[in-house]
């Protein structure tokens, strides 16, 4: 948790702003977070400023800030999770100028759809966790699975599978080339697989 809020008031400080991170570290410290925690969060910040490093230092900034609020309100309601989560960012950064660019780029998870090349490069690194190895991959799907286990499991089998065919039609799956590059082979077979093991072969 700690290193949530260092990411948080470095990039801050390269803004020129000293506003604080709040509650950052208590919303992802909660109890009904199975994947969307500190850890992929804190992966995100990582990949993200791997697949910006020919970037300015301001633009990383507004990266990390939108990388680390993306998942801060997650109750599982796609789109109202994400212009929660836009609002709170909105409201931590108050008076600084990048507030609204950091507020878009997480409105922009919703959808997960943009042609603003700053955007993709947060819309790839959202997604990384599917072009990792096997040993990787199964922890996130059995994280995934842990955040909806009150969904029964033939419900759980339809909706998963509709998740990742919409995910395998993506062609490529990653916008930007550095993205494509390392995760793109691998998260195709990623889903492939996951797909036949819901008995709903690609």
């Amino acid at each position: 948790m700690r290193e949530l809020e260092a990411r948080w008031h470095d990039a801050v400080r390269v803004l020129g702003g000293a506003h604080g991170p709040g509650d950052l570290a208590e919303r992802y410290a909660e109890p009904h977070r199975g994947y969307h925690n500190a850890e992929h969060v804190l992966a995100v910040v990582r990949d993200v400023n791997a697949l910006a490093v020919d970037h300015t230092a301001r633009e990383r900034a507004v990266l990390t800030l939108a990388a680390l609020a993306h998942d801060v309100i997650y109750d599982g309601v796609p789109g109202e999770d994400e212009r929660r989560s836009a609002e709170w960012a909105r409201e931590r950064l108050t008076g600084l100028p990048e507030a609204d660019a950091v507020a878009e780029l997480v409105l922009a998870t919703a959808d997960h759809a943009s042609d603003d090349p700053l955007t993709c490069l947060l819309l790839d690194a959202d997604l990384a966790v599917l072009g990792s190895d096997p040993a990787t991959y199964e922890r996130y799907r059995t994280a995934v699975r842990a955040e909806y286990a009150h969904v029964p499991d033939d419900a759980w089998r339809v909706g998963r599978a509709g998740v990742l065919h919409a995910l395998a039609r993506r062609d490529p799956l990653y916008v930007t080339p550095h993205a494509r590059a390392r995760w793109e082979v691998r998260a195709k077979a990623n889903l492939a697989g996951e797909l036949s093991s819901l008995g709903d072969p690609p």
